[in-house]
């Protein structure tokens, strides 16, 4: 199968529109990428993509593969059809923002997937009044007995890919994460870009 593959850059965000039943490829090229993800209805822009009420449908923490991504009016969105690795996806870590680095001891701007969200989101002529919570493809994020939570590098290899489902017409967001200073995008804490592929039909392993 032929696929008209395109590159999220590294520490920038795209949009994508997506009809109901088309398939999204996601391929975390270099192996080492978390990529903050959202959708947002293509006919109400304030039904956006919502990890409460994603968890609590899925009565799970973590997003694996078969699970939905739920909209703010607990509408199916998004399922994840395969999933290359088989990792646990966190939904519960909030998108980077420009007060987490400042946090983190930024004195300059620093671009951020809450941005990335919104700039996204403008150029595909749409807009939200805040920013959601993100679903964190290959973000690992060990959670221990007594609550507390870790933040490593991916469990995952060059060319693993996951598969989502549109249940809806939305528009699907996605941020290469620009996280350089905690090891949440590998021990090089270099972000890098991603390949995306929309397609029709169910994207075969090893298609291109």
């Amino acid at each position: 199968m032929d696929l008209e593959t395109q590159a999220v850059a590294a520490s920038q965000g795209r949009a994508f529109r997506m009809k109901a039943g088309q398939f999204a490829r996601i391929t975390n090229t270099h192996g080492n990428q978390v990529i903050d993800t959202w959708a947002v209805a293509e006919t109400d822009p304030f039904e956006v993509s919502s990890m409460d009420h994603t968890r609590s449908v899925n009565s799970n923490i973590f997003f694996t593969e078969g699970m939905s991504v739920q909209s703010s009016r607990r509408r199916s969105m998004l399922t994840m059809v395969a999933d290359s690795a088989k990792v646990r996806h966190d939904t519960l870590l909030c998108p980077c923002s420009a007060e987490l680095y400042q946090q983190l001891g930024c004195t300059e701007y620093h671009r951020s997937c809450t941005d990335n969200f919104h700039e996204a989101l403008a150029q595909a002529n749409g807009e939200c009044a805040f920013t959601p919570a993100s679903l964190n493809l290959f973000m690992n994020v060990p959670v221990a007995s007594d609550g507390t939570v870790d933040r490593v590098p991916p469990a995952t290899a060059a060319g693993d890919y996951v598969v989502l489902r549109a249940h809806m017409d939305l528009v699907l967001v996605l941020s290469a994460c620009p996280q350089d200073i905690t090891p949440i995008n590998g021990a090089a804490r270099t972000p890098m870009d991603v390949a995306v592929s929309i397609t029709n039909a169910f994207p075969l392993e090893g298609a291109q």
